[in-house]
């Protein structure tokens, strides 16, 4: 699972986002910096609709969005706010953008 701790070890990183805002795993939390209620989704399901809280989004899909809209979804941009200095992981990057995942956002954002 790609959840982590933060340095008090009480706060998890939100699987669509990576910043540490969840503060426990699979209990519908609402992530505060990108919307995405954990479900408990994550990177080994992470391409599954699920429907549910998130709808018709995938973890994959929400990423994307997160990457290029700053919300889970477009249509919550308005809910959504900049993580907090705590919130950042050690290291300073919530979660980089997977290669491929860039390459599919340019063939996205082409047609």
């Amino acid at each position: 699972m790609r959840a982590e701790c933060g340095p008090g070890g009480g706060v998890h990183a939100c699987p669509c986002c990576g910043y540490l805002t969840v503060g426990e795993r699979g209990v519908y939390e609402i992530c505060p910096v990108c919307f995405w209620e954990d479900d408990g989704q994550d990177d080994h399901d992470a391409n599954v609709v699920r429907g549910g809280p998130n709808g018709r989004l995938s973890l994959t899909v929400a990423r994307l969005n997160f990457d290029l809209h700053g919300a889970c979804e477009e249509a919550h941009i308005h809910n959504v706010r900049p993580p907090e200095p705590d919130e950042i992981p050690p290291g300073g990057s919530a979660r980089p953008l997977p290669e491929d995942a860039k390459v599919k956002r340019v063939k996205r954002m082409r047609y």
